[in-house]
């Protein structure tokens, strides 16, 4: 089956470029450019993936994903001006899974959306993970559910895979390399945050009292510090 991927971008120009491509690369590809629309839209319709401007008219592209993320896990890429840092970490922490400078090179984003869908689709043909349960924290890799104790946690694709490679590694220290290729399905860049900020809304979402959980080493990169691991 062919994954739908929407595009929200009012550029109807760099859409149109972009549909092409992705469409040859086997994608069912389709396009809004209005932020107020686009959300109606992922209301009545389901994407595989979502590839979001953050500039677009009526509604930002942030307002768009804090809405998105109010009924919606749908795997998002945001769609940056080059070189705003602060437009990639605020896109992250507001959920994202994601991001690319604009103009972005197709071909990359066919990539990223790969990764993206791979990591997010339990149906795949990949080995399944088994139960992953660390004392209070369970990770069920089967229906991509976590909680801790008794709650629910909410957790976005990317956030799932970060804390399921530390879970598989408990007790021992993940660098961040590892951490991106296995959980983002891509090499760490240069002054690339994302496993930064997917680690702080990680620890927003565990109970306030057992949020040192996850521990930064610095320079390094993060370790599960539960005691056991199954």
């Amino acid at each position: 089956m062919e994954s739908r991927i929407l595009i929200i971008d009012d550029d109807k120009e760099l859409c149109a470029l972009l549909a092409e491509f992705l469409t040859l690369e086997g994608f069912n590809v389709s396009s809004v450019h209005d932020g107020a629309d686009s959300i109606e839209l992922c209301r009545t319709e389901s994407f595989s993936a979502i590839v979001l401007d953050v500039m677009l008219p009526r509604v930002q592209g942030f307002d768009v994903l804090r809405r998105l993320r109010e009924f919606s896990e749908t795997p998002v890429i945001m769609l940056t001006a080059r070189g705003d840092a602060t437009d990639r970490i605020v896109g992250l922490e507001m959920g994202a899974d994601d991001y690319l400078p604009k103009p972005c090179n197709p071909r990359e984003l066919a990539a990223r959306l790969r990764a993206v869908l791979r990591r997010s689709d339990h149906r795949g043909s990949e080995p399944k993970r088994g139960l992953l349960e660390c004392e209070d924290l369970r990770l069920n890799p089967a229906d991509r559910s976590v909680h801790f104790a008794d709650e629910a946690l909410k957790l976005t694709t990317a956030e799932f895979n970060v804390l399921a490679v530390l879970m598989e590694r408990a007790g021992t220290v993940v660098d961040k390399e590892t951490l991106s290729q296995q959980a983002l399905g891509r090499a760490l860049t240069a002054y690339d945050r994302s496993i930064d900020v997917h680690i702080s809304n990680l620890r927003k979402k565990i109970p306030e009292q057992q949020r040192e959980l996850i521990m930064s080493v610095r320079g390094v990169g993060y370790q599960l510090t539960l005691s056991s691991a199954n």
